[in-house]
């Protein structure tokens, strides 16, 4: 069992709701935060959202760093996928955004391999 600092983990549920928010804004699909911390020990929540293509996908990610930061959350530590904007990881530390495009998603199905992990309510 985890224990995490309740206030510091309102805060940071406050940031990945926010980058919610802003995926929504951009028309993403089918956004899921994951609660991963018990069984991936590196992060603990996933926000997963897609894109029906590489533009849009773009100006997801774009949107997710924007509202994230507007909230008073950090810049993402590392970005993976800038190349091709099929899968974006946008790595928070405590967080970690995936924006994926339609395809992508079908075939790494996230939710499927994380199926034992509890959602979280997107505040959508």
């Amino acid at each position: 069992m985890r224990v995490v600092n309740s206030i510091t983990t309102d805060i940071r549920i406050d940031w990945i709701r926010a980058g919610a928010r802003g995926a929504d804004d951009k028309l993403a699909e089918d956004a899921i935060i994951l609660d991963v911390g018990d069984v991936l020990g590196i992060t603990e929540w996933f926000l997963i959202v897609s894109g029906r293509n590489q533009r849009q996908v773009r100006a997801i990610v774009d949107e997710v760093e924007h509202q994230i930061v507007e909230v008073g959350g950090p810049r993402p530590l590392w970005i993976e996928g800038l190349e091709t904007y099929q899968w974006v990881l946008m790595d928070y530390g405590d967080f970690i955004v995936h924006v994926f495009d339609q395809e992508s998603r079908a075939v790494y199905d996230l939710e499927r391999l994380w199926s034992d992990c509890e959602p979280v309510d997107t505040g959508l």
